[in-house]
């Protein structure tokens, strides 16, 4: 398996910390979600990937990343200090329909969740936001732009999704740490909004 453990537990929890905030970072199959937790992970983070076999064929689609090789089996964890008195904590959820049940595990005491959208399989996210949705847990869209995406611009990507007018909507290119800041930067300002 390709997870990465590390024998000492404190290199990915801290016990210094007065606040903890759990961020899920979610998405359909292949959008970015483990490239985005490993860009914005201060700590190496943990992985659950395996290799894809011909058993996934037909169900496990890679049309939209043709070099994909591996796929998060459980989910992906990272770790972000933002102060002495906070830290968030990010989870990567599986993008395939058949890891559910992760999900409803994953959502207790998630204080938002940031859904990373390839413009090119817009089709795609309404199942993950259908979740999300379900489970009642705040969100922000992420366009994650890669190299030749289509140049849809938000207020069309808004459109298709059929957004309320607060949903934060913003560009992002998950192998970016800058831009991948701003998305959760968004997230996080969405999130106080709705408690002021």
């Amino acid at each position: 398996m390709g997870s990465r453990l590390a024998l000492d537990d404190g290199v990915y929890l801290r016990d210094s910390v007065q606040t903890a905030a759990k961020i899920l970072v979610v998405g359909h199959f292949a959008v970015g979600k483990t490239t985005f937790i490993g860009t914005m992970s201060e700590i190496p983070p943990l992985r659950t990937e395996e290799v894809m076999t011909q058993a996934g064929a037909g169900i496990d689609d890679p049309k939209g990343a043709p070099d994909k090789i591996t796929t998060t089996v459980a989910m992906d964890f990272g770790r972000l200090t933002l102060s002495e008195k906070l830290v968030l904590y990010l989870f990567g959820t599986p993008g395939q329909q058949r890891f559910v049940q992760v999900w409803e595990d994953m959502t207790r005491g998630a204080l938002g969740a940031l859904v990373l959208v390839d413009p090119q399989r817009i089709d795609e996210s309404f199942p993950v936001m259908d979740l999300v949705e379900h489970y009642g847990i705040p969100y922000a869209i992420a366009v994650n732009r890669f190299d030749g995406t289509p140049s849809h611009s938000l207020d069309e990507i808004r459109e298709a999704l059929d957004l309320l007018p607060e949903t934060p909507v913003v560009n992002c290119d998950a192998r970016d740490q800058r831009s991948s800041a701003d998305s959760l930067i968004a997230l996080v300002r969405y999130l106080q909004s709705r408690v002021n």
